[in-house]
C-alpha cells in the first residue's frame, strides 16, 4: 500500500521516544540484583591474605557456624586451665620445699615397683605406739624386707621433723630408724593441724619411690591384718581410680572450740549439714592413678581441718569409684573376734569412741592374739 509520507515531526518524535525507551531499558539491566538473589552468590572474604569462599544459604548456617566458634573457645578455654594447672605445679615443684625434697628422692633412689606401700601415720610422742605394732602385725627387720621383694608390700612409718631441725625429738628418731629402718622421712613440720598437708605430701613422696598398684595410709593405733588388705585389694586391681574405706557422712561440727572443728563450715550450706561422703581417716586406700593425681597438682588442693574431708575432697570431682569396705572398719574385741572365728577376716580394727583403739599400747597384743590372721597370712596370699 501506498501511504502519506511521514513528516518531519514525526520522524523527529519516533526518534526521541526510541531514544528514551531504549536508555530506560538499558538502566533496568544494570541495576543491582533483588535482595533475594543476593544472598545466593558466593561471597570472597579475606583471612590471612588468602581468599576464601563461604556460600552463605540462610540462618541455619550462620548459626551452625556460631556454635562452632563457641566450642571451639570453650576447648581453647579448658585447654588453658589444664596448661595453667600444670604450669602452676611445675614452677611450685621446682622452687618450692616439696620438689626439693621429690627431685632428692629421685636422685637418690631408683623407682620401685610394688603392689601396695603403706604408710602408718605416726609423731614423736608414739614410739611405744610403734613398738607395739612391730610386736604384733609388723614384720621387723628382715621380714620386712623380705616381704617387700617378694610381695610387693611395702610398709613404713611416716613422719616428718620438729620445727627445730636436728632437735633432740630429731636425733631421737635418727636413732629409732638406725634400730629398726623402717621409717619414711618426710619433708614436713609435725603437727595435729597439719596431718592434711602431711598427706598430700605423703602420696606426692612415696609416687616419686614406688610405682604400685595401692597406696595406704593407716594410723598408728590401728590393728590391721596385713594378709587380708592385700587380698582385699587385689579384688579391685584391675579397676581404674579406686577409692577404699569405710565411707561416713558425719556433721560438720561449726562449734568452736569442739574437738574436728571446721572452721570452713560455711562452704558446706546451713549449720548442721553433713560433709559429702568420704573415707574414715582411720584407714583408706587409693589405687595409683589418684595417687599420681594428687602428686602432680598438690599446689592446688584445698585443705581443711580434717585430713579424711581433705582427701574426700581431693577426689570427689573425679571419674572414681568410692568403695565403702566394711571390713576395714571392725570394732575391737568381741566384735573382730567373732568375725574371725566365723571366717570373716577383718582388715583393720579400732574403737569408734577413740577414732583408733583405746589404750593401744596396752590393748594391741590382745587384740591381735584374738583378731589377728597369723604371721603367715600375707605370704599366702596370691597378688
Amino acid at each position: 500500500m501506498r501511504g502519506k509520507p511521514a513528516s518531519a515531526k514525526t520522524i523527529l518524535f519516533l526518534c526521541i521516544a526510541c531514544f528514551l525507551a531504549g536508555t530506560l531499558f538499558t538502566g533496568q539491566m544494570w541495576t543491582s540484583p533483588s535482595s533475594h538473589e543476593s544472598t545466593t552468590l558466593p561471597v570472597v572474604r579475606h583471612d590471612g591474605g588468602h581468599k576464601r569462599k563461604v556460600i552463605e544459604d540462610g540462618p541455619g548456617d550462620v548459626m551452625e557456624e556460631v556454635t562452632k566458634t563457641h566450642q571451639a573457645i570453650k576447648s581453647l578455654d579448658r585447654a588453658i586451665s589444664t596448661l595453667g594447672i600444670e604450669l602452676t605445679a611445675s614452677k611450685t615443684s621446682q622452687t618450692g620445699g616439696q620438689g626439693q625434697h621429690l627431685r632428692q628422692h629421685a636422685s637418690n633412689h631408683s623407682i620401685q615397683k610394688a603392689f601396695v606401700v603403706i604408710g602408718i601415720n605416726t609423731a614423736f610422742s608414739s614410739k611405744k605406739r610403734r613398738d607395739s605394732i612391730r610386736e604384733t602385725w609388723l614384720p621387723k627387720g628382715d621380714k620386712l624386707k623380705e616381704l617387700e621383694k617378694e610381695k610387693g608390700v611395702v610398709v613404713r612409718f611416716m613422719i616428718g621433723h620438729s620445727t627445730t631441725p636436728g632437735s633432740i625429738l630429731d636425733k631421737s628418731l635418727d636413732e629409732e630408724e638406725a634400730e629398726h629402718n623402717d621409717f619414711l622421712r618426710l619433708d614436713h613440720v609435725e603437727g595435729y593441724h597439719e596431718l592434711s598437708s602431711k598427706t598430700r605430701l605423703f602420696f606426692s613422696t612415696v609416687t616419686s619411690m614406688w610405682d604400685a598398684d595401692f597406696y595406704v595410709k593407716i594410723d598408728d593405733d590401728v590393728h590391721l591384718n596385713l594378709g587380708m588388705l592385700v587380698s582385699t585389694l587385689a579384688k579391685y586391681r584391675s579397676r581404674p581410680r579406686v577409692y577404699i574405706g569405710c565411707m561416713k557422712s558425719g556433721p560438720v561440727l561449726y562449734q568452736k572450740g569442739v574437738k574436728y572443728h571446721e572452721a570452713e563450715y560455711w562452704k558446706f550450706g546451713e549449720e548442721g549439714n553433713k560433709y559429702f561422703r568420704h573415707a574414715t581417716g582411720q584407714i583408706y586406700a587409693i589405687s595409683r592413678d589418684l595417687a599420681d593425681y594428687i602428686s602432680s597438682n598438690w599446689p592446688i588442693l584445698h585443705r581443711y581441718a580434717n585430713e579424711d574431708v581433705s582427701l574426700g575432697a581431693w577426689l570427689l570431682g573425679l571419674e572414681v569409684e568410692h568403695v565403702d569396705e566394711r571390713s576395714m572398719c571392725c570394732a575391737t574385741p568381741p566384735d573382730c573376734e567373732w568375725k574371725a572365728r566365723s571366717g570373716n577376716m577383718c582388715v583393720a580394727s579400732y574403737d569408734w569412741k577413740c577414732s583408733g583403739i583405746c589404750k593401744s599400747v596396752e590393748r594391741m597384743k590382745e587384740i591381735h592374739n584374738a583378731c589377728g590372721e597369723g604371721d603367715g597370712a600375707v605370704w599366702n596370699v596370691e597378688i
